[in-house]
């Protein structure tokens, strides 16, 4: 029994829930649906507007009835148009642009005015057998779309950084429901301690102005049926004097601060500083314990012959709108520049090619004594045989006779040519001491002769 009460209240549920799904898809359940593909329509301003609408019905032989009335804050409820069948009844007051052809329940608005915001109900009515309707609600949002938006800025004629406000605000000469954004150098920018924006975003606030301000700003406005940007405006700010610098020709330059020139060498010197607006350039000179102006503009050009050897020199700049001051202080002095450092520079190419060249030659004759030594060996052995000393000759002597019998000299020999020297006078056998004589004597030819011709000792 519980069971059964249970199964009733969860059919009951299941039943009211799908009665809800088919009101809000199709208006009814009953023999007559409506259906609109979307229940929010947007319109522009002068151009023509469909509120599409279908429906079925299950009865035949009926009469069928539309009706479309129109609810805003401004005019309250109104009726539009009226159709039977397909019989069609304006309203005498809207009918001049509200528009339906029936049995089509498609409304047309033509053109759209700012006024026909707001809401729209379409009702089909069905008499037969028995009397059935269904409705739907459709709401139409219309626009007029926005032109391109302007940005002014103030103070117009600049600000003063540190001290000054700027305020920048974009307006737009057509759109309604406007919305603003702003852009610094094409990225959003948020709103921050110094950034502020207006209720409606139209204005933004820079408290106070800083040289990083100093950007491209640009204004998004945009509705539900357009978008447009404004042109860049970028605030006048007045800032500086930032990063003093003097800078001269580079080989001039010794170290920081410090600048080295011969005597009689034309030098330049440029100042330069960031600053809105330009600065004013000074220079001075220092020397003898004694400050003196002698330029003014950021280039200044010195001939060293009228400089002492060392002098301290001072860029001034002055900002005339901000107030800020800047200096920077260099030394020159008179060196062994110019023509002497030519000279040493020309010296020293010439010594270094002369090294370059010995080294090279070194290389060369190297490497041709390898190669004759490796492809001319009989120039060498001559070499080698006319630079030996006697005692060389009579040791080998000494050591053939002491270890070898005479009976142990037959055998196979190599005769080798012995280079024939200039002619020597005669010298008779028994006038030789040494094999080196014997070598010497003219007609003697192979070593075989050599052996041969030795004397014999006891």
């Amino acid at each position: 029994m519980g069971r059964d009460v249970s199964m009733d209240s969860s059919s009951s549920k299941s039943y009211f829930f799908l009665f809800k799904i088919c009101i809000l898809a199709i208006g009814t359940c009953g023999a007559v649906r409506v259906m609109v593909p979307t229940e929010m329509i947007l319109g522009t301003v002068g151009r023509p507007l469909l509120l599409p609408v279908n429906y079925t019905t299950g009865i035949k032989d009926q009469n069928t009835q539309i009706t479309w009335t129109f609810q805003s804050q401004s005019s309250g409820s109104m009726l539009l148009v009226t159709a039977i069948n397909n019989t069609l009844t304006p309203d005498m007051e809207h009918g001049h642009r509200f528009f339906l052809s029936p049995p089509s329940a498609t409304l047309l608005i033509n053109p759209v005015q700012l006024t026909d915001d707001g809401e729209y109900t379409i009702k089909v009515t069905v008499s037969g057998v028995k009397m059935e309707s269904a409705s739907r609600q459709l709401t139409v949002q219309v626009n007029v779309p926005v032109s391109k938006p302007v940005v002014h800025s103030d103070p117009a004629w600049g600000a003063v950084e540190y001290i000054d406000n700027a305020t920048l605000t974009c307006t737009v000469s057509k759109g309604t429901k406007v919305i603003y954004q702003w852009l610094k150098d094409g990225k959003p920018l948020p709103e921050s301690s110094r950034h502020i924006f207006s209720v409606d975003n139209k204005m933004l606030f820079i408290s106070p102005v800083l040289k990083d301000d100093l950007s491209n700003y640009t204004c998004v406005a945009k509705n539900l049926i357009s978008i447009n940007e404004s042109e860049p405006i970028a605030p006048n700010i007045y800032y500086g004097p930032y990063d003093l610098m003097v800078k001269s020709e580079p080989r001039f330059k010794i170290s920081e601060g410090v600048f080295a020139v011969g005597k009689g060498e034309p030098v330049w010197f440029k100042c330069s500083a960031n600053s809105n607006p330009p600065n004013d350039y000074s220079w001075f000179q220092k020397a003898n314990n004694k400050t003196t102006p002698i330029h003014r503009g950021p280039i200044l050009n010195i001939m060293s012959e009228k400089v002492p050897e060392k002098a301290d020199y001072m860029c001034c700049v002055y900002n005339n709108v901000t107030g800020k001051r800047g200096e920077t202080q260099f030394t020159l002095i008179l060196s062994a520049t110019g023509q002497e450092r030519r000279k040493y520079k020309g010296s020293s190419i010439h010594s270094l090619v002369i090294i370059v060249g010995l080294s090279i030659t070194l290389i060369v004759c190297i490497l041709l004594y390898f190669i004759l030594k490796r492809y001319f060996p009989r120039k060498v052995i001559k070499k080698e045989v006319y630079h030996r000393s006697p005692t060389d000759y009579i040791r080998a002597h000494q050591v053939s006779v002491e270890q070898e019998p005479s009976m142990d000299d037959y055998g196979i020999y190599e005769f080798v040519a012995v280079p024939e020297p200039a002619a020597f006078p005669q010298v008779p056998p028994d006038k030789l001491s040494t094999v080196y004589d014997i070598i010497r004597v003219p007609d003697i030819r192979t070593v075989y002769d050599v052996i041969c011709q030795t004397p014999k000792t006891s």
